[in-house]
């Protein structure tokens, strides 16, 4: 995944130490019940599009955007599906980070699916019964963006 410029200009100045940021996270369902995926560039694992708000940036217009730059989709934002603090992670290179990721169930518009930046390997749409496999963290924004409550999930305890 390319790090966005001004993570880097942070890490210039705090190195490895821990960072916290917002993420972002889509459950792109189409009328047909079928999800969009990507296969990340960095590990070879399928994932739901996702990515990192910018300074300023409205994490509704960011997710949007991060579906356009990752799979060449136009989307539009359904709802918020839940807000969560990941648990911290240590990249390959040393650097530390924890995300609060927002999760959005959002509609498709229009445009092909299809790898438009260097993030992805392959995206495409597959049906939620036939799909490659996720982590447990995506299988729950995914019922949880299929649930009949439109209400955000959010942790209530530690």
């Amino acid at each position: 995944m390319a790090t966005p410029k001004f993570i880097l200009q942070l890490r210039e100045k705090i190195g490895h130490d821990p960072l916290w940021l917002p993420g972002i996270t889509a459950v792109v369902l189409d009328d047909a019940e079928r999800i969009l995926l990507v296969r990340r560039a960095d590990d070879g694992r399928w994932s739901l599009p996702a990515g990192i708000l910018e300074p300023g940036e409205e994490p509704a217009v960011a997710i949007v955007r991060e579906i356009r730059e990752e799979t060449a989709v136009e989307a539009a934002v359904d709802r918020l599906v839940s807000f969560e603090s990941l648990p911290p992670h240590t990249y390959p290179n040393g650097d530390q980070v924890q995300y609060l990721d927002l999760c959005f169930r959002l509609h498709p518009l229009g445009g092909e699916a299809r790898v438009n930046d260097d993030e992805s390997l392959e995206v495409g749409w597959y049906p939620l019964t036939d799909r490659p496999a996720l982590t447990d963290r995506e299988e729950r924004c995914i019922a949880n963006a299929r649930r009949d409550d439109l209400l955000p999930v959010f942790a209530t305890t530690g």
